[in-house]
């Protein structure tokens, strides 16, 4: 299977829809949402964000950042998906959705990471969205291992893992280097069992 079969059924949809989401590949005419998206989450994400410079999050830095994101989905090296309430008129983003560093060959895994907007929180709208974007990435991308680490602190995002079915591999010391400081992590993975082979 190529990179572009395995993107394929979400490219010729244009998005994933749940049953309250829509996911989306990211366009580069959305950079203002995404700057608005980020800053008005600022402090909520900060804990678990390395700190930025000035203009880190200005619209036309997102430009650019949307641009390699779609790119990377496209050829397969990466996902990145933004989320929508499926019942708004406007484009505004209320999430992410982000399966990175994909190794193919014997590995066949990938990184994910996500977040949701402070007002979104709490109602198992994240839950929803990566149910869907992890079934369409085993399916179509035909990984068979996602690894995702979180900040002990983070229960609310170690309950969510659990209830997705990660199961947790170790510990990690100073593992990533986060709002100013090393911070440690609880490491967790996921095994597609569909995969006995690599493609």
């Amino acid at each position: 299977m190529t990179s572009q079969q395995a993107a394929a059924p979400l490219v010729a949809a244009g998005e994933l829809r749940t049953e309250r989401l829509r996911l989306c590949l990211p366009d580069p005419s959305w950079a203002p949402a995404l700057s608005d998206y980020y800053l008005r989450n600022a402090d909520h994400f900060a804990p678990y964000c390395p700190r930025r410079p000035p203009g880190f999050h200005s619209p036309e830095a997102w430009r650019e950042r949307a641009t390699a994101a779609r790119e990377a989905s496209l050829s397969g090296q990466a996902l990145h998906l933004l989320l929508f309430r499926a019942d708004a008129s406007e484009d505004r983003i209320i999430g992410d959705v982000n399966f990175t560093n994909v190794v193919r060959g014997v590995f066949q895994a990938a990184y994910l990471g996500y977040q949701l907007d402070r007002e979104h929180v709490g109602r198992g709208l994240m839950y929803e969205a990566l149910a869907a974007s992890i079934a369409h990435v085993f399916r179509h991308m035909q990984l068979h291992r996602l690894m995702a680490n979180y900040v002990p602190s983070n229960e609310r995002s170690g309950r969510l893992l659990r209830k997705l079915g990660f199961n947790v591999e170790g510990y990690a010391r100073d593992y990533l280097f986060l709002d100013g400081a090393w911070k440690d992590h609880v490491l967790t993975s996921l095994i597609n069992p569909d995969v006995r082979e690599p493609s």
